[in-house]
């Protein structure tokens, strides 16, 4: 199935971001690694609390 234009140009930035962290070393793309984390954990948190008030 093909992806939207928009799918393509997100992919693409969090690439970029992935590379332009790798290149400032194990450290910053450690970080990156934690940050995209907590980011999903607390996505699915939010997401769980809207299922339970029915949104």
């Amino acid at each position: 199935m093909a992806r939207s234009f928009r799918s393509q140009l997100y992919r693409s930035a969090r690439l970029m971001g992935d590379l332009s962290a790798a290149s400032k070393g194990p450290a910053a793309y450690g970080k990156r690694v934690l940050r995209k984390k907590a980011y999903r954990s607390s996505s699915s948190v939010t997401r769980s609390i809207l299922r339970i008030f029915g949104l």
